[in-house]
């Protein structure tokens, strides 16, 4: 997970990045993904006259994995290898969406359904989507900057894969941010 703190001396004294993203973590919440989403929808809406429901993009992005609580997470180069796997993940999904629903009090299920089974033509769930596409690809850049050279491949695949979902939004940010994900902290003033 990485979050930009913008502060004074207390927020580098203190460590207020990683208290956050320990908390986050403990708590199991999604902050890049959730937090690359905003920064797109905020791109739709600003650079190229969208539309987008900034509110539902943070609940979408926010929930995007809920039925990993109950699946556990499996590798994009597994999940995607072919598509019967794929499918065949996506109906395990689709399945573990419907047990956490049954876990929740009746008055709630109608609420919590549209988060756990999002519209996935809308322009906001796109967006999650690119927001964890370009996650993933960060995750790439940091491991191939700390040496690690597997990463590579998957890097170039993920990142072509973003340009495939011709959102200019995405491409603004990949462009503006994502280069700053390999910087040493020293570098970020």
């Amino acid at each position: 997970m990485r979050v930009l703190f913008i502060g004074n001396s207390h927020t580098y004294v203190n460590d207020m990045p990683e208290l956050f993203a320990g908390m986050a973590r403990e708590k199991g919440i999604p902050c890049e993904v959730t937090m690359i989403a905003h920064a797109l929808a905020m791109y739709k809406n600003r650079r190229y006259g969208g539309n987008v429901d900034v509110e539902k993009v943070l609940l979408y992005a926010l929930y995007h994995e809920a039925a990993e609580v109950i699946t556990g997470d499996l590798a994009s180069p597994i999940k995607y290898f072919n598509p019967g796997i794929r499918d065949a993940y996506k109906e395990i999904e689709r399945m573990a969406s419907e047990k956490l629903l049954e876990y929740l009090p009746e008055d709630m299920k109608e609420d919590f359904r549209a988060l756990l089974f999002p519209d996935e033509e809308s322009c906001e769930w796109r967006i999650v989507k690119a927001a964890d596409r370009i996650s993933a690809h960060v995750k790439c850049l940091e491991e191939y900057g700390f040496g690690n050279r597997e990463f590579l491949t998957a890097q170039e695949n993920i990142r072509a894969s973003i340009s495939q979902m011709n959102m200019p939004e995405a491409e603004d940010f990949m462009r503006e941010f994502a280069p700053s994900f390999m910087l040493p902290l020293d570098a970020l003033n």
